[in-house]
């Protein structure tokens, strides 16, 4: 039986670690189960005037994904001790009505990768805050924060044998 999962990095940059992360994912994923990575940047910023006129292209595609995956990895940099800018709008979008709020029940998975020795430990916590109240099931260990992630990189490929397996234990 196929299990599939949604990848979505709250970094928007062409080289990004938290990207990274979600194609290591992809490579270490078990047998049986799928990782795609989500595209959120034709994402505008939240606007309810742009939401009541109806969901842009991006949004009603991101939406759909989440609805359909069985699980999402949020990979999350860390912008001023907190959820990247990025992160936290996807997240506004997909959860605005009328469909089912696509994060219901849904099984969730956090990582982040930044070059702080903590490695996006209070953008997770930050980010576990959302997700209780949109009643996902967050996965709580292992938590997978790369530190000085410029060194657990190698030409955009994820060589931290350590922050691997740990990707691979989240995922099974």
């Amino acid at each position: 039986m196929a299990f599939s999962i949604l990848g979505i990095s709250g970094s928007l940059r062409a080289a990004s670690f938290n990207t990274g992360l979600l194609r290591a994912a992809q490579e270490v994923a078990p047998d049986g189960v799928t990782v795609e990575i989500a595209d959120i940047t034709g994402i505008p910023l939240y606007d309810e005037d742009v939401y009541q006129a109806g969901f842009p292209a991006a949004v009603e595609t991101l939406r759909q994904q989440v609805a359909a995956a069985d699980a999402v990895i949020l990979a999350t940099p860390e912008y001023n001790f907190s959820i990247s800018g990025p992160m936290k709008n996807a997240i506004d979008w997909v959860s605005r009505p009328p469909m089912p709020q696509a994060f219901n029940e849904k099984p969730v998975a956090i990582m982040g990768a930044s070059g702080g020795k903590l490695g996006t430990a209070r953008a997770q916590y930050h980010l576990r805050q959302v997700l209780v109240f949109l009643n996902a099931h967050v996965i709580n260990k292992p938590e997978v924060m790369v530190g000085g992630a410029a060194s657990a990189f190698a030409d955009g490929k994820l060589t931290d044998e350590t922050a691997r397996d740990l990707i691979r234990q989240q995922l099974e």
